[in-house]
């Protein structure tokens, strides 16, 4: 955007006080729909991670209390999320969480995950404060998107029984080989909830692009899922034990399988236990897990906060690592009262601007039409069957996972696909951590195989000459990869946006372009753009583009 086609600075909404009073409509009627949806989720997510349903209810108020007033993200919203159910399922199992079986082991593992959670928040300040932030571009995208889809794959699997009525084993590869049994062992009763709620939430977004009825585009399938599922709830009984016989077998239902939420909000409290750090026998677990919630949800929420930055209509751009403090000390607060961690959290986030949201106020509006909701009708949250928030989860992993992110992989370049599936057997296989190094690993010797050089990975060449009084340009020499793009953005960063010079990026004398370099490279661009600059990157000519993807791999032809 040039300078002259950019709003001007009073017609940007700002999340002050004045913004709150100026788009109190808009905010307030954004927050209530998105809270239509995050409702269900963060009951889903909870129950999905093993922590009780209102704990994600009290992550999500907590986020919309505390970071509007830290955060300058003006659109993204806060909560539990997802792709994090694996890491929080991963600690309870780990501290001994048995699924119900033993509800004093449960509680315990839950106790010493609140502490993890807590101690993980402090983690996520300090990132904050040491300027952090910049880590999010590290990872390359491939890797990125295969841990999401390996996360992607482990939720629908391990959510997928659930919508049949049966529990799902703890690992994925015995899931899929305990299928046959689970699906002849379903519970015909709970299996409908499950399959119609699956069929509202995939078929209503093809009825939507049929139809294009503006109305019906406003509606939430995950409400729709809602409205439909408990009433049958209702009509199966679930609100008593009974057993009811089906084709000859006998099946129990009954409350086991709604939502369960206190009636008294205070009295679901639960406090961390932090003697897991004091034992030599769960330290080193706690610790991992540690390391497993800050930097996982540290690269979500990242990339979160800059999917979102990209699509806001007013371009405003948020500070990460001042949203990384907002979001570690709403994460200490919420595990300090039982809470699940949270995120800058994409779905609901990009909920917010379709429904109009103008400034941060609609994050806080959507806690508090949450708290009202878990408050003031219990009742009415404690009718929603499980299985309906199971094939919400479902649903939600098939998009992770969805085979589209394993074309627009492949459309960037093979190897990039190697990348993403190295990654996503790696997860599935091992564990997030494992997984997303092995993906790293990969695309480290895929560079190595191009001829890369070791020394140039890691330190950029670069020599910047002044070309004119607003004109400076950077010749970089080796490389422009994953490993040494941090320090070649903040070159680029201190020369162009911090001095307000154009910029002029010269990458003939590279060896090899990667993907990731093409892809920061691009979104500088539109940063430059926003703030009325250029930058211009050239001397690819001599470059050998991997596929016909306008951000591939590019490796020069003749050796340097």
């Amino acid at each position: 955007m040039t300078a002259d086609t950019r709003p001007a600075a009073a017609d940007i909404p700002v999340g002050d006080a004045r913004g709150f009073r100026k788009f109190l409509r808009q905010d307030m009627t954004s927050g209530f729909l998105v809270f239509l949806i995050a409702l269900p989720l963060c009951l889903g997510i909870a129950v999905a991670s093993g922590f009780p349903p209102i704990a994600g209810v009290f992550t999500a108020v907590v986020g919309a209390c505390l970071t509007p007033f830290i955060s300058n993200s003006e659109l993204t919203i806060k909560g539990p999320a997802a792709g994090l159910i694996v890491i929080v399922l991963g600690a309870m199992t780990a501290f001994g969480y048995t699924g119900g079986a033993d509800p004093a082991a449960d509680m315990q593992a839950y106790r010493w995950a609140l502490a993890v959670g807590c101690v993980a928040g402090v983690v996520q300040v300090l990132f904050g404060l040491l300027r952090a932030g910049v880590l999010g571009d590290f990872f390359p995208t491939a890797v990125v998107h295969g841990m999401l889809a390996a996360i992607g794959c482990i939720i629908v699997l391990k959510q997928l029984p659930v919508t049949l009525g049966r529990k799902a084993a703890a690992e994925p590869l015995e899931i899929i080989r305990q299928l046959p049994e689970t699906l002849a062992g379903l519970n015909p009763a709970i299996a409908v909830i499950g399959g119609v709620s699956l069929a509202i939430l995939f078929g209503l977004p093809w009825l939507k692009s049929r139809l294009g009825q503006p109305w019906l585009r406003a509606v939430p399938a995950q409400l729709v899922v809602l409205v439909v599922a408990i009433p049958l709830g209702l009509c199966f009984g679930l609100g008593h034990d009974h057993t009811y016989a089906f084709a000859g077998r006998e099946h129990a239902i009954g409350p086991s399988f709604l939502v369960n939420v206190p009636r008294n909000l205070a009295a679901a409290v639960v406090l961390p236990d932090f003697s897991v750090f004091s034992s030599s026998a769960t330290v080193g677990k706690a610790s991992l897990w540690v390391l497993m919630f800050a930097l996982v949800g540290n690269l979500e929420s990242l990339l979160s906060a800059k999917a979102i930055d990209m699509v806001d209509p007013w371009k405003r751009k948020t500070s990460l690592d001042r949203d990384l403090v907002a979001v570690g000390i709403a994460n200490i607060v919420a595990a300090s009262i039982g809470g699940l961690p949270m995120i800058s959290e994409i779905v609901r986030s990009k909920a917010n601007i379709d429904n109009g949201g103008h400034t941060r106020f609609a994050n806080f509006w959507h806690g508090v039409f949450l708290l009202l909701a878990v408050a003031l009708v219990p009742g009415l949250v404690c009718m929603i069957p499980l299985a309906a928030l199971a094939a919400m989860l479902v649903y939600t992993g098939c998009r992770l996972a969805s085979p589209r992110e394993f074309i627009n992989v492949y459309k960037i370049g093979r190897e990039q696909l190697v990348i993403f599936a190295a990654t996503l057997v790696g997860v599935l296989l091992t564990d997030l951590l494992v997984g997303v190094l092995i993906g790293v690993a990969v695309k480290f010797f895929i560079h190595l195989a191009n001829g890369l050089p070791v020394v140039s990975m890691f330190k950029p060449f670069l020599e910047v000459t002044t070309l004119d009084e607003s004109t400076v340009q950077i010749v970089a020499r080796g490389s422009a990869v994953f490993t040494n793009w941090i320090p070649f953005r903040r070159q680029i960063v201190q020369l162009g946006l911090e001095q307000g010079n154009n910029l002029i990026v010269n990458l003939e004398g590279t060896r090899l372009v990667d993907h990731s370099a093409m892809e920061g490279l691009q979104q500088l661009q539109e940063e430059f753009e926003r703030a009325g600059l250029t930058l211009d990157v050239v001397g690819l000519d001599e470059h050998r583009p991997l596929s016909g993807h306008p951000l591939a791999t590019r490796r020069r032809r003749q050796p340097i």
